[in-house]
């Protein structure tokens, strides 16, 4: 098997970031069980948008972009999840 390119761990490496900075949201929702802050429409249109990334990264064989998306948008997700159980259970 070969190792990455440099430009594949930079990609990676970005992906790793950006995906692990949904982890502070998840866990604060979670442990507060609220997320009345946050946004219907900006997680939609963020876990649209990653959905095309991921397809993007699909459709070039870019495997970084393909795996960091569709770890982002399963984490997008959970948080939308989380707001619409909460939700119900608040009101």
């Amino acid at each position: 098997m070969d190792l990455p390119s440099p430009v594949d761990s930079l990609g990676l490496v970005a992906g790793c970031l950006t995906t692990i900075a949904f982890l502070p949201q998840i866990l604060k929702t979670y442990r507060s069980r609220s997320a009345e802050d946050v946004s219907y429409s900006m997680f939609i249109l963020f876990s649209l948008g990653v959905a095309l990334w991921g397809v993007y990264g699909w459709e070039i064989h870019a495997n970084p972009v393909i795996i960091s998306n569709l770890i982002t948008f399963v984490l997008a997700l959970s948080v939308l999840l989380m707001k619409v159980i909460f939700a119900k259970r608040e009101g």
